[in-house]
């Protein structure tokens, strides 16, 4: 199936994304005081383990931030109006994450922030951030004038508290209208020779057969897709569909590119 175009559609406004921005400004700088990791076990973490843990704590915690301690002693932390969105897929998945009291719906996604002075273990290869816009996320779901993207870029620093351990800490926020990037994001894979089986269930890419087919302009068997190359298809379904990185829209891009990771 091919992608169809939204962009006539009514979006988030850059003017709505700014007021946003500034009612969840009080999360930068937060820094999650019921996470503080020991120097001595970071030393024996990769980033993308962190990753998991901290994913998993702020999108618990963000909702209830206003009942939950940080690192600041006797600081009431504002209510910033996020509530938990029960999910309209009505999994652990479920899209989107939160609900904000200005209508907005807002999809969480972390982008981690490497700190030089926190010693961790490397992986023995660069590995590219997962965080993704999955194929959950499609023109079916997507409310063009109310989702938006929260970026939150955080890296681990010392604990204020607790000398020799590390707390995640908010260090900037990215707000994106969704439906821009997941356009931007389905126009990539059909530029790539991919495209959509089934009504927006499936991402696939082209497999080497399917490319070799195309350059002799043999044509194509469109009638299903595999998993493997080692299946013969012409279309494999894309395990890399959605990463944040690989989405070409300009303004995460740029946001991606400030925070550029190191690790």
């Amino acid at each position: 199936m091919k992608a169809e175009s939204m962009n006539d559609s009514k979006t988030v406004t850059q003017e709505e994304l700014a007021e946003l921005r500034k009612m969840l400004d009080p999360l930068i700088g937060v820094q999650f005081d019921i996470l503080a990791v020991p120097e001595s076990v970071l030393l024996g973490l990769e980033p993308s383990q962190v990753g998991t843990m901290v994913g998993t704590l702020m999108d618990s915690c963000i909702p209830v931030l206003h009942t939950i301690p940080t690192t600041e002693q006797g600081k009431e932390f504002p209510n910033i109006g996020i509530t938990k969105h029960d999910g309209i897929l009505g999994n652990r998945e479920g899209y989107p994450d939160f609900l904000h009291e200005s209508g907005k719906r807002l999809e969480l996604k972390l982008l981690f922030v490497d700190n030089p002075e926190v010693k961790m273990k490397k992986p023995p290869t660069p590995r590219e951030p997962s965080a993704r816009l999955t194929q959950k996320v499609t023109v079916k779901n997507v409310i063009p004038d109310r989702d938006v993207l929260l970026v939150l870029a955080y890296q681990l620093e010392e604990n204020k508290q607790r000398k020799g351990y590390y707390s995640p800490t908010i260090m900037d926020i990215g707000l994106f209208p969704v439906i821009e990037c997941i356009n931007a994001r389905d126009k990539r894979m059909e530029d790539c020779g991919g495209r959509w089986f089934g009504n927006y269930d499936t991402p696939t890419i082209l497999s080497r057969i399917g490319k070799e087919k195309l350059k002799k302009n043999e044509k194509l068997n469109f009638s299903t897709y595999g998993r493997k190359e080692e299946e013969g298809l012409d279309f494999n379904e894309d395990t890399n569909f959605g990463k944040l990185k690989r989405i070409p829209y300009l303004p995460l891009q740029k946001f991606i590119a400030l925070h550029k990771q190191k690790n």
